[in-house]
């Protein structure tokens, strides 16, 4: 078996995205006469090696060649058809020339590989014989050149898929092979060529891996949700591969996006791989910035795994819920099964907003409604103080010195921290009086025109960290099994939460990652806000396992609430909108908006929930308001 296709068969590899819509960009010329992007091979050999290099620097460890339409047929129609086997050769070359220069920057046992891109005819009309005598001479030079795997793509017919194939099992050299097709639903959700057929085609034709590119991020889910339960796909003997474009334009709000921004393309390449998908990657308008997101979100997958029956002769017994409780007002409310109420809050981002903030945190503890103080860290990948040493903060400057009038709850992230620092970053919150952690795996670093990039860490998710946290750190041994002290009794005695997403766009993996954070024995979840309350049935099965706090949003005005509705993973009811919208004011708007979360509130409390996880990024105004009349 070669090398590409052992490396398929076990982890995801991601490749490239787009070359030509690069170039594009980067030349502000279409490919026309005398000027066809796979002639920069020879021609302009620079500007292709940049663009290779921009992708292996974005995390890619697959390269397409830049030979998509270098054939008999693209070629003739620009006099350019004695240049198939120079063109091809130097695209390999090119690709090859990018891996050697950036080989120093990566980790040795990194792969990386080149895939030599073919795409159809321009007519698509040909007959099979004249197929197969377009596309010898451009595959002979790919695979002398020393490809690892060919890549049909964008092809509409089977036919000539087909006599491409004819081509590629009759050289005397084997070679792996991906045949992507661009399928495309219509309005009526049915396919303009039906991807089980297609699916079916590939296997009896010897295809290696399969898929969709140069189609919308919807539409390659959609031909996964198709093709994924066929028993080639179950068994493993084909692989699938999904490399969308960047989509289409729809209306959002008030305005026309495509919503495929970098974010975007990191949550599909993570839902796609944990689903099966073993080749990602990008077509057009997917660029270097997309790809490094992608790669991001797919090293969260690659998590540290523990072994759950391991042992260690050092170990306490974790510690009991009877000893948590004196972890503050909190911990005992919800282990002694009473309504707790946690208020978020996000630290500064500046110097600036200090003492507002502190004038609050002082007038919640005074009010006595809440329980809890939680922390985020770095919400929407935005560089906030880290909620330790916000806490910090708000001890000094409230005079809480040794018993606090919140229990204070830092959103602890995975997103910043290898393994090691993880660790450290834990015992020091022990040491500081932090006794409780709500673990998340934490926004991807956002794309700023103002900020510089920052890359993720994830080295393990959220339910690993749980299970070390509550197996190994508060039973008194560090990650690898050591003592964490020589006195009697060295555990730590967190208490750990989690997050959830009610409406998550994939929620059979977000009931999967639940089921594994209860298995590690979380203390207590809590929810995104959620407006649907039949969104919370999805929970209902796991009630008796764990304390579950609501999650409960207040809407500034109606403008925020459009602005929610827009975000993956939050529904916004239309009747939640047009409450807010039956205003003209602001303020009666605001007003209209506290009143729903009071009514949240009520509810949750009626259906007999632990609690509610109150939020309002947008000012703290009206929070007490909102307990006072939720609770009343």
């Amino acid at each position: 078996m070669s090398s590409f296709l052992n490396h398929v068969q076990h982890a995801p590899l991601l490749c490239d995205g787009a070359m030509g819509s690069l170039l594009f960009e980067r030349t502000g010329r279409l490919s026309e006469q005398n000027h066809l992007y796979e002639t920069f091979n020879a021609d302009h050999p620079d500007l292709v090696r940049q663009v290779h290099l921009e992708y292996l620097q974005a995390g890619a460890t697959v390269l397409t060649t830049n030979t998509f339409a270098a054939n008999h047929a693209h070629l003739a129609a620009h006099d350019q058809s004695d240049r198939v086997e120079e063109l091809n050769r130097e695209g390999v070359l090119l690709a090859r020339e990018a891996i050697d220069q950036y080989r120093p920057y990566r980790r040795a046992d990194d792969p990386c590989f080149v895939i030599g891109s073919i795409g159809p005819t321009p007519d698509v009309r040909e007959s099979p014989q004249e197929v197969r005598a377009i596309y010898r001479p451009q595959i002979e030079a790919l695979v002398n050149a020393g490809i690892d795997a060919l890549l049909l793509e964008t092809f509409t017919s089977l036919v000539h898929v087909s006599a491409v194939l004819e081509v590629v099992h009759s050289l005397s050299t084997p070679v792996p092979v991906v045949v992507h097709m661009a399928l495309h639903q219509r309005a009526n959700d049915s396919w303009d060529l039906d991807p089980l057929l297609f699916a079916k085609t590939a296997a009896d034709m010897r295809v290696h891996i399969l898929g969709v590119n140069c189609c919308a991020p919807w539409e390659a889910q959609a031909f996964l949700d198709t093709v994924s339960e066929l028993e080639p796909v179950q068994t493993g003997r084909i692989q699938l591969s999904l490399m969308p474009n960047g989509g289409d334009f729809r209306r959002i709000g008030h305005r026309y996006l495509t919503g495929v921004n970098p974010e975007f393309m990191g949550r599909f390449a993570r839902q796609s791989a944990q689903r099966g998908v073993h080749l990602l990657g990008g077509c057009c308008d997917v660029h270097p910035a997309h790809i490094n997101e992608m790669h991001n979100y797919l090293r969260s997958l690659h998590k540290t795994q523990i072994q759950s029956q391991m042992e260690w002769d050092n170990a306490h017994d974790p510690t009991p819920a009877e000893t948590k409780r004196d972890n503050g007002p909190f911990s005992r409310k919800i282990f002694s099964k009473e309504f707790a109420v946690s208020v978020e809050l996000l630290p500064s981002r500046g110097t600036g907003g200090i003492k507002a903030r502190m004038q609050f945190i002082g007038e919640l503890a005074a009010s006595g409604l809440a329980d809890a103080l939680d922390l985020t860290d770095g919400s929407r990948g935005i560089p906030l103080m880290p909620p330790g040493d916000f806490i910090h903060l708000i001890r000094h400057r409230l005079g809480w010195k040794t018993e606090d009038a919140l229990e204070l709850i830092p959103h602890f992230t995975l997103r910043d921290l290898n393994t090691m620092g993880l660790q450290s970053r834990l015992i020091g919150y022990w040491a500081n009086r932090i006794h409780n952690v709500l673990l998340i795996t934490g926004d991807p670093p956002k794309m700023s025109p103002t900020y510089p990039r920052s890359s993720a860490v994830f080295d393990m998710d959220s339910a690993t960290l749980i299970r070390y946290v509550q197996n190994y750190l508060n039973a008194g041994v560090d990650f690898g099994g050591q003592k964490l002290g020589s006195h009697r009794d060295p555990r730590t005695r967190f208490t750990v939460g989690t997050g959830f997403e009610p409406e998550a766009l994939d929620m059979e993996s977000e009931i999967e990652k639940l089921e594994r954070k209860l298995e590690a024995r979380v203390d207590y979840i809590m929810t995104q806000p959620v407006f649907n309350h039949a969104a919370l049935d999805a929970l209902t099965p796991f009630r008796e396992q764990s304390a579950v706090l609501i999650g409960v949003l207040i809407l500034a005005n109606a403008d925020h609430a459009r602005r929610m509705a827009a975000v993956p993973g939050m529904v916004v009811p239309d009747e939640v909108l047009a409450r807010l919208a039956r205003f003209d004011k602001a303020e009666d708007q605001a007003a209209a908006g506290a009143e729903l979360a009071a009514d949240q509130v009520q509810r949750i409390r009626r259906e007999g929930w632990s609690g509610i996880y109150l939020m309002s990024p947008a000012s703290h105004g009206r929070i007490i308001d909102v307990l006072r009349e939720g609770l009343g």
